[in-house]
């Protein structure tokens, strides 16, 4: 059986130091790297604690990621998801194992979990694979009705009505929105409702919208094309909502490349709040997606609750903000 002494030598550190991390010493002052490495060896050599034979020692808590790394580079909304879930696990000496469906096998390195967060879009079939690893499980930014699945999402509601009151109270009447497209594992497209929403308030409040509607990609280079379909119009509108930060800077650039001015001739606003947002020219009116903290209560919620079942699912929803800078301007 691997001992404290056993972890320090192959760590590198002193018995001492790796007592205190294994045991959650909050006034250690040691690096994030060299308490992750700790941890690390810790669950490599199985170690346990003697005061608890019948369990590990160390915490174990899968992160299954929908993204690529490469797509989390190009799109940071899930990279904040997945920095909020390692700094709790960081912080609370957490052993993390992290893969991406894009990853050969990936299924395999989730064997002994104790616990696992899914984040992004999954299928019914995948879900249920996830739920025969561990059944103490959460899913973040993916609604799921099963009431014996708990799940963490934005409230869309709100944000859009709160996005479209806005340019509403800056006098808009003719709106248009640009959306991406997501697609499952097997092929089938995973609904935006904010679409739905944006539709159904245009509807509502008598405005002009129906030409403007366009979706692709969440990516910069879909909000430049799609942009371009709507300068092809023969009226355009007056402000354009997004469904993504990306979508809105790729936007922005068409505008620009055409010669037309934001906020002057068209106003414009984001969604998700990105690091990038507020630095575009102008900086990006746009609505504050709390990615970071729904990866952080996630972690949070399942290691103190849920990693204890039975327990009650949960269905949280987390309010948005909206961020107003200078993309967006009265008629």
């Amino acid at each position: 059986m691997a001992t404290i002494k056993d972890i320090a030598v192959s760590a590198g550190v002193s018995s001492a130091t790796v007592s205190r991390i294994l045991n959650n010493d909050t006034t250690l002052n040691v690096s994030p790297e060299t308490r992750q490495k700790v941890l690390d060896t810790a669950h490599m050599l199985n170690y346990k604690k003697k005061s608890r034979a019948s369990s590990k020692s160390v915490f174990t808590l899968g992160i299954v990621q929908w993204f690529s790394p490469q797509q989390e580079l190009e799109d940071n909304y899930y990279l904040l998801v997945r920095q909020g879930i390692e700094d709790f696990c960081m912080q609370n000496c957490i052993h993390v194992v992290r893969t991406y469906k894009a990853d050969i096998n990936y299924m395999d390195a989730l064997k002994n979990v104790d616990a696992l967060i899914c984040v992004g879009k999954f299928t019914k079939a995948e879900i249920k694979h996830f739920r025969e690893v561990t059944s103490s499980i959460i899913f973040l930014d993916m609604p799921i009705e099963d009431n014996n699945v708990s799940t963490i999402t934005l409230d869309f509601e709100d944000a859009m009505k709160m996005g479209m009151d806005y340019l509403t109270s800056l006098g808009h009447k003719r709106i248009g929105f640009l959306g991406g497209k997501e697609y499952l594992a097997d092929n089938s497209l995973f609904p935006d409702t904010r679409k739905d929403l944006f539709s159904a308030y245009c509807k509502k409040h008598g405005l002009d919208y129906e030409p403007y509607v366009l979706e692709e990609a969440f990516t910069i280079e879909s909000g430049y094309h799609l942009m371009n379909r709507i300068l092809e119009k023969d009226t355009l509108p007056t402000a354009i909502i997004t469904s993504s930060d990306p979508i809105a800077i790729g936007a922005l650039r068409a505008l620009n490349d055409k010669g037309l001015h934001v906020p002057e001739d068209i106003s414009l606003m984001g969604f998700d709040d990105t690091s990038l947002s507020a630095f575009t020219a102008p900086p990006l009116t746009t609505i504050h997606a709390p990615a970071y903290d729904m990866g952080n209560f996630g972690a949070s919620i399942l290691y103190n609750i849920l990693k204890t079942q039975p327990a009650t699912a949960m269905k949280i929803k987390l309010p948005c903000q909206l961020m107003v800078r200078q993309s967006c301007q009265k008629i």
